[in-house]
């Protein structure tokens, strides 16, 4: 585990290297600094509050008893792909209606950001049908 912690950072720093080059052809800061700053108000606006209230939700479930503890992991891990998933997609999902040409944007995002999701879910099924598995294999044995 340690080995792949560090290795995740080495990655995530020669990615911020790679970031930091590319920041040295930048002639106009303005729209930098304003994509940033948009950035930081997002998330701390929307996204975080969003993500404490389904984690307050998926814990307590509304006063019900939430999720059990041995699901509550991977259902954490797919609302999370889910979630990252909808904001890279949205800029397409929200897009205008009908353009001056037609060769713009021409798949089908709304169905192609059903298929990932479903697929989220579906490999989130798998992970949990693996663990109920194993753990009735255990206690079999």
């Amino acid at each position: 585990m340690k080995a792949m912690r560090a290795l995740a950072g080495v990655a995530g720093l020669a990615l911020m290297g790679v970031g930091a080059s590319l920041l040295l052809d930048v002639r106009e800061w303005t729209g930098v600094l304003l994509w940033l700053g948009g950035a930081v108000v997002l998330h701390d606006g929307l996204i975080a509050p969003l993500v404490l209230l389904a984690g307050l939700v998926l814990v307590r479930g509304g006063g019900r008893g939430g999720v059990c503890g041995g699901v509550r992991g991977p259902v954490r891990g797919a609302l999370t792909v889910a979630g990252a998933l909808t904001l890279v997609a949205l800029p397409v999902l929200l897009r205008p209606g009908p353009r001056a040409n037609s060769s713009v944007l021409p798949l089908d995002y709304w169905g192609n950001w059903l298929v990932a999701v479903g697929g989220v879910v579906m490999v989130t099924a798998v992970v949990l049908a693996a663990r109920w598995f194993r753990r009735g294999r255990r206690g079999a044995s």
